[in-house]
């Protein structure tokens, strides 16, 4: 009887804790991402999350250039999302993304700025009365938005009046935060950044590029998850996450 009792218990407590399978383990996608896409990149992750269940996505949101030195570096970035070309091409250069996995996937544009109790200030002209002390903009040697000012601003021939005046930051979040506390009489950034602080700033004029503000996105090529982060490429270019871009004040690219 003792020895059937034992037989029944190796035959059935075993069933008891080995017949169901394993949970499946969460995939983390980590995205770095230029700081203007901080706003519509955390509701489009939280989509495309949604949309594909044991996926999450985090997000590293910083100016482009300190973006691209922490992937040379070694950090565990499956996607990088510039705000300018020239940092992309330097990704590639270096090996640091996938081969054919980059897109173009949206467009912004520049825009002078002010504090909503600012008006005096209506275009480029203005910033070189003695009314104006400081402006803000992204340092140009690390920051896409600042290159972009000081390209369009020596096309106007007012790059050499105006740099004195120039509080550089160390991204175009930091320009936007010295305009809206009122520590500077003007700024320079995307349109999405004055979309997304549109109550706390004035939009004084859209401001003509030398060339135009389109962002690329490419796998990193250290990526552990390379088919999750193809498939966020490829979500970006959908209608879904287009729309929340255009929301944002982000053009077509």
């Amino acid at each position: 009887m003792f020895l059937r009792i034992l037989i029944c218990l190796f035959v059935v407590v075993p069933s008891m804790f080995w017949t169901s399978s394993p949970a499946r383990a969460e995939t983390e996608l980590l995205v770095s991402a230029a700081a203007s896409l901080t706003e519509s990149f955390k509701e489009i992750g939280k989509l495309f999350a949604a949309k594909n269940p044991g996926v999450k996505v985090n997000f590293n949101f910083a100016a482009t250039g300190p973006l691209l030195q922490q992937i040379a570096q070694g950090a565990p970035v499956d996607l990088f999302a510039s705000a300018d070309q020239e940092s992309m091409d330097k990704a590639e250069k270096g090996g640091f993304t996938l081969p054919g996995s980059r897109v173009d996937f949206v467009g912004n544009s520049l825009v002078l700025i002010t504090p909503v109790n600012l008006p005096v200030i209506t275009g480029l002209g203005d910033l070189k009365s003695g009314r104006v002390q400081k402006i803000a903009m992204g340092n140009p040697d690390s920051v896409p938005v600042g290159r972009y000012t000081k390209a369009a601003l020596e096309r106007q021939g007012l790059w050499e009046t105006l740099a004195p005046k120039c509080v550089m930051g160390i991204s175009v979040k930091q320009a936007l935060e010295y305009v809206m506390r009122g520590e500077v009489e003007a700024g320079f950034v995307f349109a999405s950044d004055a979309v997304a602080a549109k109550e706390r700033i004035r939009v004084a004029t859209e401001i003509p590029t030398v060339t135009p503000i389109v962002y690329p996105v490419a796998v990193v090529a250290a990526s552990r998850h390379q088919a999750e982060a193809l498939a966020f490429v490829r979500f970006l270019q959908s209608k879904e996450a287009q729309t929340i871009l255009a929301k944002y004040g982000f053009k077509k690219p």
